[in-house]
């Protein structure tokens, strides 16, 4: 079967019309993006969701939410509202500064944990702002100029390294250090955390070892705030670790770190994220045609394939070509030939079942394609299947969930 142009088109805008569109973040009449186009569609039930389920986990404990990497994928900004107003969420946690002023800028109010660097001048600044500084070497008198300035002690967090070798005092010279800074009035100690390598049989070490220093530090009169550190993995493994505050991050969006835990029954986690598009093009290739790059894919027989508006510059796994699976009314198609920048193929079968407009799901909330269904299909990290999502693609919330 051959379309021309026009024909096409004037199909494909057919189909659209006569199905469901995505929630919008976009006023009526601002055609900013095409319906076709790959969007992540937000949901904050689910998020809502998975915070209860982490403070029933915790016995009440309050959560310091990570929300780095773009909400995992979600979206900061979006996350961070939906989130706020929650009561057991006690502020967010980021690593680059950019995303802690962001935050402030989309006027988030909650504290602001930022665990990456900071140089002297983007310390006051940050510092002005309220947002928290983890802190783990002596600081010099930036702290007191800081200070001054603001006329009040600047909150912060003290990182330990107790074996992850990543940043963090060492926790054999971490005493020394937090002695030096209690000193001073300068400092108003929020919290004290430490992060794990999750390798359980050292975490357990790793625990010990933060405990010791955290008595060591009381025995000298010295209240360091909040210990904390408990991420998504330790909620799963170490119920030792909650202590006084818990920083998940991944499993806030519904997601499980490990295939292991999606059965463990500590959790029920509800995906707050779904990844779709639209069909774009359907054709027939004769037996023996190939598609995609390096003519990747060839038919045995007669089939239809349909052209999807997505691809790994959108975030879809190279890997997907082949192995992934996407749903599209209510069925799965295999993914085939290659992954391109922009766009993706998969194959429908000797019946043309599906048509141009009709919806494409990479992965949503579903039993069977989940974000941990797609990943383990298509073996890659589900860290990276939604940490990957491109900024760029628009971030909608769901009608009815804000």
């Amino acid at each position: 079967m051959k379309n021309s142009r026009r024909t096409f088109m004037k199909a494909a805008a057919a189909a659209a019309a006569a199905t469901p569109r995505f929630a919008r973040a976009e006023q009526a009449g601002n055609h900013t993006r095409s319906e076709f186009d790959p969007v992540v569609t937000v949901l904050p039930d689910n998020l809502r969701h998975n915070v209860s389920e982490v403070r029933r986990r915790t016995s009440g404990r309050p959560v310091m939410a990570v929300i780095k990497n773009n909400g995992y994928g979600l979206g900061l900004v979006n996350a961070a509202r939906i989130l706020e107003p929650l009561a057991g969420i006690e502020g967010f946690a980021v690593v680059k500064a950019q995303e802690a002023h962001a935050l402030r800028d989309a006027g988030i109010t909650k504290p602001v944990l930022l665990m990456g660097p900071l140089d002297e001048d983007d310390f006051e600044h940050a510092a002005s702002r309220d947002i928290r500084p983890m802190v783990y070497t002596s600081l010099g008198s930036v702290l007191s100029r800081t200070a001054a300035r603001l006329q009040r002690a600047v909150p912060v967090h003290v990182c330990v390294d107790t074996g992850i070798g990543r940043v963090g005092a060492p926790y054999r010279e971490a005493l020394a250090l937090i002695e030096e800074l209690a000193a001073s009035k300068s400092v108003r100690f929020e919290g004290i955390m430490m992060t794990f390598t999750e390798d359980p049989e050292f975490d357990r070490e790793q625990l010990q070892r933060f405990r010791r220093l955290c008595a060591d530090l009381q025995a000298k009169g010295i209240h360091p705030g909040r210990m904390h550190a408990a991420s998504s993995f330790a909620l799963f493994q170490n119920p030792d670790s909650f202590l006084d505050m818990v920083r998940p991050g991944m499993v806030l969006y519904g997601v499980y770190p490990e295939a292991e835990f999606r059965t463990a029954g500590a959790l029920n986690l509800r995906p707050a994220l779904r990844f779709q598009a639209r069909v774009i093009y359907v054709k027939q290739l004769r037996q023996g045609q190939s598609a995609g790059y390096n003519r990747a894919y060839r038919a045995g027989q007669d089939v239809w394939v349909a052209t999807l508006p997505i691809g790994h510059a959108d975030g879809l796994p190279r890997a997907a070509a082949n192995t992934g699976r996407v749903k599209i009314g209510g069925a799965m198609y295999p993914l085939i030939a290659s992954v391109s920048a922009s766009h993706s193929i998969a194959e429908i079968g000797k019946d043309p079942r599906v048509k141009a407009g009709d919806l494409v799901t990479v992965f949503d909330e579903e039993e069977g394609s989940r974000p941990e269904d797609f990943a383990a299909a298509t073996g890659t990290s589900v860290y990276d299947l939604t940490m990957h999502l491109s900024a760029l693609l628009p971030r909608v919330v769901a009608t009815g969930s804000a």
